[in-house]
């Protein structure tokens, strides 16, 4: 029997040769959450009784079988792990399967790098990963060690018949393993989920428990949450309005923090919402909330149709569409409720357009409301330009002089509840990439000065430049309801599980801090690798080459580039659909990003992130004379610098670094930069060829970052 929730049976290789494969079989059932189907019981049974046969030349060695065991991560399990003479042996069985499909080698190989990846117990172990197809007429007869000297073999392959003659060939092949750690099961794990795998698991179990960090002494997103549910609990009991500013560096698991409090709030333990107390998480961003929810969708869908249940794409789409969602149907939804044209500059509720309830009075039914990217939040100016048409494209409700910003907007629109409320601002610093984004100055002035009833809780890393431009110390001084927490700041990067220094190497990068930049780079690079190159051939070949199984690459650059055509490069479109397929959709897909054919800009990538990118770097920020210097292309025939002499075009370049601090910052393991060569050709009366990609205009960036060390491929 399985002594830990990890898998559903392990024994040591005696005993699992000595019960009968009807017990085994009632084991793995009883251990299964819910009722395995029938196709599922035949494949254990097909399993046990292969293994049973294949696993009697070692009945007495201290080997284990270990069946389904969980990798958390993936939000998936492996069929068979086999601890046979130090070797760790990923098993992927395809039961009444003839052919091998390259989908299934990258399923067992992605195992085998989760376990060297996050396994403490075998990080140092040969991991071999097998693929049996259990009708495949051959196997494998080539043993080899992968490129990248981690002791992972490179995918095996096999039938039900080659499969003894293949696992004794890798135990001879390696006799001198180490024995593996008795409590090798058990092994502490430490995950980071890419925020798609990280929103599934979550929408799926309603816990967190498995795919945070916190068997890692080094960070911990648990504590923060905690805090948070603590407010709530408070806000609730003491019948008053509470609001939340959470930092962190870029990758520290913001919107994890913001997915799991709004999953904790509504769920509460249970599988089904508690009635009057859901939270909703909200974005302004379009991508991010559109693979989320396509991502959820057809993960809900697909494990729906597992189970024979009948249900179609669109109510998937229903179901996770009210748990995360656009922020902009949250602010229609409440627009829909005023007075229309608004009078004397004050938002009023017109009873004609709205029931008030006995709880919620005019607001919306959550009472939690989690605004992810907080500092994106629209100024007063553009959401009244935007209300004013009619949104985008006329064909929306007209709000003439509307009178607050964005952010006064949601605080009022959670003040309308009767009873309590609680905001939670997920605040990222130095990423606001669009004009009119108010950044989070204008949370707290809207506190001060209309809602000063609500409580505050503040992270004190909200004081540092990055933030409302370092002036929240200033902003908060006649505000007397401010609690700072460290509990509220995720100081560690999860996105890059082997460079936690990433974020800080950006920073300086940006800061033209030459000598910081360059030592951090000299800590990360054995685990981070960041190569430099000029040739975008050269940085396609590297993303091709380091990528295994199913890890994602792509290309990356800002939406200010404007000079890639030459190169071969195409930017994605914009439209949120686009961003899904660039995301989810797999390598034999065009539209994806692993094609590397389309890059995306700062916009479709915030929040989100791949395991290796390629960053185009073009000529609209460029390193002269120790500094950054910023140019917009005039579409036609030059670069125009821009100066920072009025409030426009200093907005303009704040938005222009922190797109490249994006950008710089989406990468899990590792990336190449591309700074072009530019066109070095002139004609024969010795004019340009192209005046609009002079070297000179790529030359600074790039010997910039080359004097920080980065190595050129």
């Amino acid at each position: 029997m399985s002594k830990s929730s990890r898998c559903l049976y392990e024994s040591n290789i005696r005993s699992f040769l000595d019960r009968e494969p009807e017990a085994l079989l009632g084991i793995l059932c009883d251990n299964y959450h819910g009722d395995a189907l029938t196709t599922t019981r035949e494949a254990w049974k097909g399993e046990v009784l292969i293994l049973q046969h294949v696993l009697t030349p070692w009945r007495n060695s201290d080997g284990h079988v270990v069946f389904e065991y969980d990798i958390p991560r993936l939000g998936k399990r492996i069929d068979v792990v086999l601890l046979l003479n130090g070797i760790v042996f990923c098993l992927e069985f395809k039961v009444g399967e003839s052919k091998i499909l390259e989908n299934d080698i990258d399923q067992v190989l992605d195992y085998a790098l989760d376990l060297k990846n996050f396994h403490k117990l075998s990080e140092d172990k040969l991991i071999v990963p097998v693929l049996i197809a259990t009708n495949y007429s051959t196997r494998s007869t080539l043993l080899q060690s992968s490129d990248y000297d981690d002791r992972v073999i490179n995918p095996l392959v096999t039938g039900e018949t080659g499969l003894i003659d293949l696992l004794s060939e890798v135990v001879n092949h390696f006799p001198n393993e180490k024995p593996i750690d008795k409590n090798w099961i058990i092994s502490p794990y430490a995950p980071t989920p890419t925020i798609i795998e990280a929103a599934r698991t979550l929408y799926e179990s309603h816990s967190v428990e498995d795919i945070t960090r916190h068997e890692a002494d080094e960070v911990s997103t648990d504590a923060t949450i905690s805090y948070i549910l603590e407010i709530i609990k408070r806000s609730k009991e003491n019948r008053e309005k509470s609001i939340c500013f959470v930092t962190g560096v870029p990758g520290a698991g913001k919107t994890l923090v913001g997915l799991d409090v709004a999953v904790k709030q509504t769920y509460q333990g249970g599988e089904s919402p508690i009635e009057d107390e859901e939270a909703v998480y909200l974005s302004g961003n379009g991508p991010l909330v559109a693979v989320l929810n396509a991502a959820l969708a057809r993960d809900n869908y697909e494990k729906c149709k597992e189970k024979g249940e009948k249900k179609k794409l669109s109510e998937s789409k229903r179901e996770v569409g009210k748990f995360i969602q656009i922020i902009h149907r949250y602010r229609d939804d409440m627009l829909a409720k005023i007075k229309n044209p608004v009078e004397n500059g004050i938002l009023e509720i017109d009873p004609e357009k709205a029931i008030k309830m006995e709880k919620a009075g005019y607001g919306e039914v959550e009472h939690v409301a989690i605004f992810d990217e907080a500092q994106r939040s629209w100024t007063h100016a553009r959401l009244a330009a935007y209300l004013k048409r009619g949104g985008t494209y006329g064909n929306k409700l007209k709000v003439p002089n509307f009178p607050m910003s964005e952010a006064a907007f949601l605080i009022w629109s959670l003040d309308q509840r009767e009873d309590w409320a609680t905001i939670i601002c997920l605040v990222g610093g130095g990423q606001e990439i669009n004009t009119g984004e108010a950044g989070i100055s204008e949370w707290i002035k809207s506190l001060n000065e209309t809602f000063m009833h609500w409580k505050v809780y503040i992270s004190p890393q909200l004081t540092e430049p990055e933030y409302a431009e370092g002036r929240v110390n200033e902003l908060l001084a006649v505000n007397k309801n401010v609690t700072y927490s460290d509990k509220l700041h995720l100081a560690v990067s999860l996105r890059s599980f082997r460079a936690e220094k990433l974020s800080a190497f950006v920073h300086a990068l940006l800061e033209c801090d030459c000598n910081k930049a360059a030592s951090l780079y000299a800590d990360i690079k054995d685990k981070y690798p960041i190569y430099l190159t000029r040739d975008m051939g050269h940085a396609k070949r590297w993303l091709h080459d380091i990528a295994r199984g199913s890890e994602r690459t792509g290309v990356l650059i800002t939406k200010e580039s404007a000079r890639y055509k030459p190169l071969g490069m195409h930017v994605l479109p914009s439209g949120d659909e686009n961003a899904v397929h660039w995301f989810l959709e797999d390598k034999k897909d065009v539209r994806s990003s692993n094609y590397l054919e389309d890059a995306a800009t700062e916009i479709q990538v915030q929040g989100l992130e791949l395991d290796y990118t390629c960053l185009l770097w073009d000529a609209d920020m460029r390193y002269e004379n120790g500094a950054w210097h910023f140019y917009k292309f005039n579409k036609q025939t030059k670069w125009i610098e821009q100066f920072d002499t009025s409030d426009s075009k200093h907005e303009l370049m704040k938005y222009m670094l922190n797109a490249y601090r994006v950008l710089l910052t989406r990468a899990r393991k590792g990336m190449v930069i591309c700074v072009p060569e530019g066109n070095r050709n002139k004609m024969a009366n010795g004019a340009w060829e192209d005046s609009t990609r002079l070297p000179a205009y790529y030359d600074g960036t790039y010997n910039y970052l080359k004097s920080l060390g980065l190595k050129e491929i």
